[in-house]
């Protein structure tokens, strides 16, 4: 049948009816509840059915700004499933093709979606009778919830369902009995992917710490490839900021002394060095980031911001022992007073907080902005890191920059000086002017290196 150029069809299955231009699933004129991304991976299964889709397209798709876990693909698979009645006497709309992906196989009729159409109003969900099992029905999940037994698949299956059932009187349910905490954790995860899901407030009293405890281990389990994945492409992204800003440095050091080439054990040296605070550096700020997008989606940028300079500050104090021992061995110079704790506290802070607000709270996953957008998270990082180095070394604290008077002095021999740095500041010998503007530099290449690797999107097998 043809249809309106200006409007999509409209595709009919079963008793089902999707319409792309209303945005909605409706089963016998009722509309079938669905989030977002789940009605996204529907259309594109019905729209081309006529393939067998692989995941990685799928993801690259209806995942294109997040990266998520695998099972976030078999979860949703799952809820459409059953929104479709697949679990139950329907058919089957659904194969799943093994180790490729997936294909919609329901036969399917395309139809104008121009004509008026009555608005089917989702009724409220109105209290339960007594005596219509729902009761039942409800007590039977909340113990399937909380037994120890009871595999995670399962488990997330029967919070779904209590979700749909009503959240309200599923938090009722629960009271202090062994294992509530799990269940409580699950509840929270879960209303993400049930629309139409009350809200789960974990500062409730009767939640307690063992629901904090729960669901931190909960997405820890789920995602733990995942942060292992991003925390190591920060620490790449991070170790070349490093290696770029030492021998860049060097080479303008060079330029500025007007000592003609730069020996080549310098720039050796500075790029040795610079390599590893950044790697170190990026290592202990991205696995802080990591974590909070795995761990949080409510407080998204205040967790990025704490998890961030936890990480920082952590690793700060270790990357000052290492490169202060690196250049004490390798120049057989006295090591300077270096980044530490604080630094790397206040640096993963400000990392935290560019790439928090830059980037749009992620639905389910970790944020993988592309092209322009990728370009323009690392720079808003870098420059908020730029303002923390700034500012930092303007109080007198010391950054990695520092490590280039300290390599430099280990060449005694060469014309190649420090100093030469202070003239294009202003400053007729190395202030805290000079040391601000190298700090602001060491930042910026650090936080566009830190958020480029950070958002790396990985790639997929089958």
């Amino acid at each position: 049948m043809s249809t309106s150029p200006e409007t999509p069809p409209r595709y009919r299955f079963g008793e089902f009816t999707l319409s792309p231009a209303r945005r909605c699933l409706r089963h016998r004129g009722s509309e079938v509840p669905l989030i977002p991304r789940y009605l996204d991976l529907l259309l594109m299964l019905v729209e081309r059915r006529s393939e067998a889709l692989r995941r990685q397209e799928i993801f690259d798709r209806v995942w294109s700004d997040v990266v998520v876990s695998d099972g976030a693909l078999t979860q949703a698979i799952r809820t459409l499933r059953r929104a479709l009645g697949e679990d139950g006497a329907g058919g089957v709309f659904i194969r799943t093709v093994s180790r490729h992906g997936y294909q919609f196989v329901c036969p399917v009729i395309e139809e104008d979606d121009t004509g008026a159409e009555v608005e089917a109003r989702k009724p409220e969900t109105p209290a339960s009778p007594p005596g219509d099992g729902t009761g039942d029905r409800r007590a039977d999940l909340v113990a399937r919830l909380c037994a120890a037994e009871t595999p995670e698949e399962a488990r997330q299956e029967a919070a779904e369902e209590l979700h749909r059932l009503g959240t309200v009187d599923a938090l009722r349910s629960l009271d202090r009995r062994p294992g509530h905490g799990r269940a409580w954790a699950h509840l929270r995860d879960s209303r993400w992917e049930v629309a139409g899901a009350g809200p789960v407030p974990l500062l409730e009293p009767s939640a307690g710490p063992a629901a904090w405890r729960e669901l931190v281990a909960l997405r820890l389990r789920r995602a733990r490839r995942l942060v292992a994945a991003r925390w190591a492409s920060a620490s790449a992204g991070g170790a070349v900021a490093g290696l770029v800003a030492g021998l860049l440095g060097g080479v303008l050091m060079t330029l500025l002394s007007g000592a003609g080439l730069p020996p080549a054990s310098l720039l050796l040296g500075l790029g040795l060095v610079g390599t590893l605070m950044g790697g170190l550096g990026a290592a202990g700020v991205g696995s802080g980031l990591a974590a909070a997008e795995a761990l949080v989606r409510s407080w998204r940028t205040p967790a990025l911001v704490a998890l961030g300079a936890v990480g920082g500050g952590l690793v700060g104090a270790l990357t000052r022992r290492l490169a202060d021992a690196l250049v004490e061995a390798i120049f057989a110079v006295p090591a300077l007073d270096l980044a530490g704790g604080i630094e790397g506290a206040v640096i993963g802070a400000a990392a935290g907080l560019g790439y928090g607000l830059s980037t749009s709270r992620p639905s389910g996953g970790m944020a993988t902005p592309r092209g322009t957008s990728r370009v323009r998270v690392s720079l808003v990082t870098g420059l908020a890191c730029a303002v923390a180095a700034a500012l930092l070394c303007a109080g007198g604290f010391r950054l990695g920059a520092q490590s280039l008077r300290s390599v430099v002095a280990g060449f005694p021999n060469t014309q190649v000086r420090f100093e030469a740095f202070a003239p294009l500041t202003g400053e007729t010998r190395v202030g805290r002017r000079t040391l601000a503007a190298l700090g602001a530099a060491e930042g910026l290449l650090f936080g566009v290196g830190l958020a480029a690797g950070l958002t790396r999107r990985p790639s997929r097998d089958p």
